[in-house]
């Protein structure tokens, strides 16, 4: 169990999958969130953009107090370096799958630490290979789960996952959106440092 030593831990995100895995950790936090323009330059390379949006969403919390460490992050799934973002309709999110399927693209999940005087940024990676999904597969997630909020049009943790990827190359929780024993050993130091 981590110490905090006094420091509150701010989960700047609204997923629900990341607020489970900070449970699940057993690190108490409460959550604020602040809109964020994540778009990004075109010109950055692909493993890059998700630290890059974390970082940005950092930057919106620039009145921290001195007991208070936030906890940003971003996830972008890349094929074939196209990053896949979060689909806009259902025809958005076929294509992606269809594009996935069969084949193996990577997961970038990045994390920005931030306190009142420092930022720690770090990202990364998992190999993902999917088996080869039929359109009747694909439209029964879609219809089913509705992965709308989830970049790359999957969640791991969902039917999709437990039925269609044949492995992973890297942390599973990486895919699913939080670098958890990275993190840890990240907060671990920045608590260490703060006393």
């Amino acid at each position: 169990m981590i110490d905090l030593k006094g420091k509150k831990i701010i989960l700047a995100s609204k997923s629900p999958r990341r607020a489970s895995l900070l449970t699940d950790m057993d690190i108490p936090f409460e959550v604020k969130v602040r809109e964020v323009d994540e778009s990004y330059p075109a010109s950055l390379p692909p493993n890059e953009v998700a630290e890059y949006i974390a970082n940005q969403k950092a930057k919106a919390f620039d009145d921290l107090e001195k007991d208070e460490i936030a906890i940003f992050s971003d996830t972008v799934v890349v094929n074939q370096n196209d990053v896949l973002g979060k689909p806009k309709d259902f025809e958005e999110a076929k294509a992606m799958l269809q594009g996935l399927s069969g084949k193996s693209h990577t997961v970038y999940s990045a994390v920005c630490i931030k306190t009142s005087s420092k930022v720690i940024s770090f990202t990364d990676q998992t190999l993902v290979t999917f088996m080869p999904m039929s359109d009747e597969v694909l439209e029964y997630y879609i219809n089913e789960k509705k992965p709308f909020d989830k970049a790359g049009a999957y969640g791991i943790q969902e039917w999709i996952g437990m039925t269609m990827i044949e492995k992973i190359e890297g942390s599973y929780f990486t895919v699913m959106g939080l670098p958890t024993a990275i993190l840890y050993q990240k907060l671990i130091q920045i608590l260490k440092e703060d006393n």
